[in-house]
């Protein structure tokens, strides 16, 4: 099978390209390497140094026989999103169109999207399920969730199926604690440094962290069922940014206390998505717990 991922040089991209290639299927990447890496391509992977907003995205579909599109390329960062919604929405939005439009062009059969748990917003409940109301509280969620609306429509339209996912807060192998990272491989790369982690707000905020592995698992299933459902991917677990800094503590032979400031614009409180679906209709459950996954992914950037 030829799958293209979009994205494929960045944090999840590459973990999905890597698991891809395991399973034997014939890779496309395309990457405008704005926050992907050349370090992460696969050299079994064609790659094309492409964004998905060009209008050449055209001509990976024409020199390759893709039947499946896996798409994680987006602007990722909930504060970037806050100082430039335009550039957010360009991204996020209008580049998931032109994607929609080219695999529609050249008769793709799937589309597997990745979305977030920050379409939700601040939860009127937990876990969060599928059937709670969209309340994004950044220009970030709004632009991971409108391309949603798209690919029902194009389901509708042109017979496109679709998976869409909806991740909890990802972390594991090669994500970015320079760049876009999440709360993970920032405390992760300083502490590791020996330097004290700086948290906003008291710490109390719960997270739901899933490993990027527990990803992979859900993309390759896709590929094979699970077709036009929408379902969250989530361990359902809830830990503060206070207990990661007090399991980093354990992890690490030496203890830092971390350095509090003022809680930032957009961040939500608390989050934990509901995973029932996700077993029920795609038969994937997650294999990695949050200290398991932390110690792994400790012994990776110790490396």
């Amino acid at each position: 099978m030829e799958v293209l991922v979009t994205g494929g040089a960045g944090f999840i991209g590459s973990n999905i390209v890597d698991g891809l290639i395991e399973k034997g299927h014939k890779v496309i990447i395309v990457d405008n390497l704005s926050s992907g890496k050349k370090e992460n391509l696969n050299e079994k992977a064609e790659f094309y140094h492409l964004d998905i907003s060009d209008q050449e995205l055209e001509k990976v579909f024409k020199e390759n026989n893709i039947a499946h599109v896996i798409h994680h390329a987006a602007q990722i960062d909930v504060q970037h999103s806050i100082k430039d919604p335009l550039f957010d929405a360009q991204n996020n939005i209008l580049g998931t169109i032109n994607v929609l439009e080219v695999a529609k062009d050249y008769e793709v059969e799937k589309i597997i999207y990745a979305s977030s748990a920050a379409v939700y917003g601040e939860p009127d409940y937990l876990p969060i399920d599928e059937k709670h109301p969209i309340k994004a509280m950044s220009p970030y969620g709004i632009s991971k969730h409108t391309p949603e609306h798209y690919i029902k429509m194009y389901n509708e339209l042109y017979d496109l199926k679709y998976t869409i996912f909806r991740y909890a807060n990802v972390y594991g192998p090669r994500q970015d604690p320079k760049g876009e990272g999440g709360v993970v491989s920032v405390f992760v790369d300083k502490m590791l440094a020996e330097e004290r982690p700086v948290i906003f707000g008291d710490g109390k905020q719960t997270r739901d962290f899933i490993h990027v592995y527990d990803i992979v698992k859900a993309n390759l299933l896709a590929l094979e069922t699970g077709d036009n459902i929408l379902v969250n991917i989530s361990t359902e677990s809830r830990d503060s940014v206070n207990d990661l800094v007090e399991y980093l503590n354990l992890i690490l032979p030496y203890n830092l206390d971390a350095i509090y400031e003022e809680a930032r614009k957009g961040d939500i409180l608390h989050s934990s998505l509901a995973n029932g679906q996700a077993k029920e209709l795609l038969g994937w459950k997650p294999d990695y717990d949050f200290k398991a996954g932390l110690k792994q992914t400790v012994e990776y950037y110790s490396k």
